[in-house]
């Protein structure tokens, strides 16, 4: 990873955690709920979802402060998924960012309280926050919490966590694979660039392209996950390596092997840049942040 990319992700990851418990809803919350809230919010990971809507503010020079609740808010609702997604009943895992996983710690029923909580603070932090901002029309408010519960929702990542579920132990098309991903990784990611371009007051040439760009990443994203599943180290990783095949799971490398699995990462990403050249936004983090979808380790 070039050394500027690695400054750039430092610097934006400690801006957005720098946010992240200060827009935590604590008053009036249980202790334990807090407690357990907290504990998977600010458990580490790539902030990746919240960087990229501050990358879209910088890419058309809009001040970053005007995307921290929203950024945010993407952030509780990813972090809402994974506590869910690691449950008993869904994929079962002992470990998240090298960490215990939360109903490990707080037991199944707060664990699924805590994400339950994440996700409806998500949405009255962006209703809270956005209401009276001088810089943020009202129509633009009702966009973003439009664009966060179709993207996080039944037609969005939960529907993608559900064909996933159902797909396990079957033989997939790759089309049914890239659905799966589609929704399940690409909807948060697109949330976040539309919700950046929103805030940023993008044109629609832009937001038609920031919507490509977060597809491709998506599906690019989770091309390297099952690479890394595979061929990563489970200390870099926070997780065990070779679960998805353990649980039988459809993914890249199992349907159209390893080489061709790489080929098609390193396709995405580069139409991804692509599209973003053709608006003018090449000039902004976003073409890095692509090319990071393929270096990173973890």
């Amino acid at each position: 990873m070039a050394a500027s990319l690695q400054s750039y992700l430092e610097e934006k990851t400690s801006y957005i955690e720098r946010h992240l418990t200060s827009l935590l809803e604590r008053e009036g919350v249980p202790s334990t709920l807090y407690e357990s809230m907290a504990y998977s919010l600010m458990a580490g990971g790539k902030r990746l979802r919240p960087m990229l809507v501050l990358a879209v503010l910088e890419a058309l020079d809009k001040p970053l402060e005007r995307g921290i609740p929203y950024a945010a808010a993407l952030e509780m609702i990813h972090t809402y998924s994974l506590i869910h997604d690691d449950l008993p009943a869904m994929d079962d895992d002992d470990l998240r960012r090298g960490k215990p996983t939360n109903h490990k710690v707080f037991g199944e029923a707060t664990a699924i309280l805590a994400g339950d909580a994440l996700l409806t603070r998500a949405f009255g932090l962006v209703a809270e926050r956005y209401l009276d901002h001088p810089d943020v029309r009202p129509v633009t408010v009702v966009k973003l919490i439009a664009e966060l519960g179709k993207r996080a929702g039944a037609a969005g990542m939960v529907g993608g966590q559900m064909a996933d579920i159902q797909g396990e132990g079957k033989q997939l098309s790759l089309a049914e694979l890239e659905f799966i991903h589609q929704h399940k990784t690409g909807d948060l990611l697109i949330a976040a660039l539309r919700g950046g371009g929103y805030l940023a007051e993008a044109t629609e040439e832009q937001m038609a392209a920031l919507t490509q760009y977060g597809r491709n990443i998506g599906l690019a994203f989770q091309i390297q996950d099952d690479i890394l599943n595979v061929e990563g180290d489970s200390k870099q990783l926070g997780k065990a390596v070779g679960s998805d095949a353990d649980r039988q799971k459809a993914t890249y490398p199992s349907l159209i092997g390893m080489d061709e699995s790489k080929a098609r990462l390193l396709q995405l990403v580069d139409e991804a840049k692509q599209v973003l050249k053709s608006v003018g936004l090449n000039h902004s983090a976003l073409v890095p942040l692509a090319d990071y979808v393929v270096e990173r380790r973890k």
